[in-house]
């Protein structure tokens, strides 16, 4: 069994791994970095740590957010660095069992790439992100961070 915090974006449920979340914030203005890519909403400063925070709506090739006071950041540890992902807001904690996690269906040009699975909790579909690829320090992001 796992846990996960979900989230919300829009009206999609969003999940997890509740042990790389470090804390949630709410949304401040970001430093903008020049030529960063379009998920980049910029850096903050987290208790003297430059954070890059990425719009996640935007990163799964979904709209781009504009934030406002009502959205949070969820500051994530990704291997040695703090990363924070934008979201719409926080929903619960919940614990998946295995026989609840079913694969990503396999469609092209989906967002399929950046979710390890899917879950149903409750009666509702829980997408489980892939931190590693969501997060990954692929040159854009590296040159945010």
């Amino acid at each position: 069994m796992a846990q996960l915090i979900t989230f919300q974006i829009a009206d999609q449920t969003l999940g997890a791994d509740i042990m790389a979340i470090r804390e949630i914030r709410t949304w401040s203005k970001m430093a903008p970095l020049p030529n960063s890519p379009a998920y980049v909403c910029g850096v903050a400063n987290l208790r003297g740590v430059v954070l890059p925070v990425i719009d996640l709506s935007s990163r799964l090739g979904w709209a781009q957010t504009e934030p406002s006071d009502k959205h949070v950041v969820i500051v994530l540890q990704h291997r040695d660095q703090l990363k924070g992902v934008l979201v719409d807001s926080v929903s619960d904690i919940v614990t998946v069992r295995p026989e609840d996690v079913q694969p990503v269906p396999d469609v092209s040009g989906a967002a399929s790439e950046f979710l390890q699975s899917i879950a149903t909790i409750e009666g509702r579909m829980v997408m489980m992100l892939a931190l590693d690829r969501v997060l990954s320090n692929d040159e854009d992001l590296a040159e945010a961070a």
